[in-house]
């Protein structure tokens, strides 16, 4: 069993060199006959320490809040040097939001996060660049025939996103930027492992997708994608509440920044029910899990450049490895 699966890994590795080798030897002419563009839209959705489901905050689909879906939409452009792999390049557009009151409550450890009775939301713009990895290619007969075909694919590669957190004041009902009030004392000399977050971060988009062929110029897909961050900042939520006294220290005594951000970094006491709330030190968010987001996508993507007999944007294509 374990000298047939060697052969067969050593097998595709040979296959995929080979194929790789014959697309750079013979190439194709036209550029444009690799390319494909497309668009994509979707539902999107949040996975932090705001919101959740029953039990302690987990990471991961066990905190999602279908209520708080969203939605995204974005461009992208591929290159295709083979039929088994492809790089696409990708901007996507949309919006991410998170709401503790939303958590129905069942008399276990999600009650406190209830209690917080925090939310945010927040446009996000991102760039991507991944590969795509269609492992399926080395079962078919033809890896050069597209049409009407089938093919799930893998996708792993690194992103850039841009987010910018706001909250709903209790006062006025309106949504306020938390990053510039330093909710959790961010740049407080009380608390110097507390840095102000930056609103542009990495992550790594990972997911899959299946994708299917209406002819040789034309694909649909739909595709899940995961974004891990490493950030905990994308709700404004991450450690402990801090003294309430210094936001006067350094936005003012009785500024209006200060009472802004008193009332935004600790709602306990603020929903019209509470009698207590959460005091300095006690538990705000779980700084241990990194927030993170997925999508839902569908895609359209159309090939750029066409094959033609008899003129010179005919492409030469590679020979095709058959098993």
């Amino acid at each position: 069993m374990k000298q047939h699966l060697h052969y067969v890994v050593r097998k595709c590795t040979l296959s995929l060199l080979a194929l790789s080798f014959t697309q750079i030897t013979f190439g194709q002419i036209n550029l444009a006959n690799q390319l494909e563009a497309g668009v994509t839209f979707g539902p999107s959705n949040f996975l932090g320490d705001l919101g959740g489901n029953k039990g302690i905050g987990k990471g991961f689909l066990k905190d999602n809040n279908f209520p708080m879906t969203k939605f995204i939409i974005g461009a992208h452009i591929s290159t295709y040097p083979s039929p088994v792999w492809g790089l696409r390049l990708a901007v996507n557009y949309g919006s991410l939001q998170g709401e503790d009151q939303i958590i129905k409550g069942q008399g276990g450890y999600e009650e406190a996060r209830k209690f917080r009775n925090s939310d945010f939301r927040s446009k996000l713009i991102e760039g991507m660049l991944v590969a795509e990895i269609y492992p399926t290619v080395y079962f078919e007969y033809d890896p050069d025939d597209f049409y009407k075909k089938f093919r799930p694919y893998g996708i792993i590669g690194v992103g850039v996103f841009h987010f910018n957190p706001q909250g709903t004041d209790p006062l006025t009902g309106g949504y306020v930027n938390l990053k510039e009030l330093s909710t959790e004392g961010q740049g407080f000399a009380e608390y110097p492992d507390r840095q102000p977050y930056k609103l542009t971060q990495l992550n790594i988009p990972m997911g899959l997708g299946l994708k299917y062929f209406i002819s040789e110029n034309t694909t649909i897909a739909l595709e899940v994608l995961h974004r891990k961050t490493f950030t905990d900042y994308i709700d404004d939520v991450s450690t402990t509440y801090v003294d309430p006294e210094l936001f006067d220290k350094y936005f003012g005594i009785g500024s209006q920044k200060a009472q802004l951000a008193r009332r935004m970094a600790n709602k306990t006491d603020q929903n019209g029910t509470a009698s207590a709330s959460f005091e300095p030190g006690d538990k705000r968010g779980t700084a241990t899990n990194m927030d993170a987001y997925y999508s839902i996508g569908f895609k359209l993507g159309f090939r750029l450049g066409r094959e033609r007999d008899g003129d010179s944007y005919r492409s030469i294509k590679c020979p095709t490895l058959r098993f």
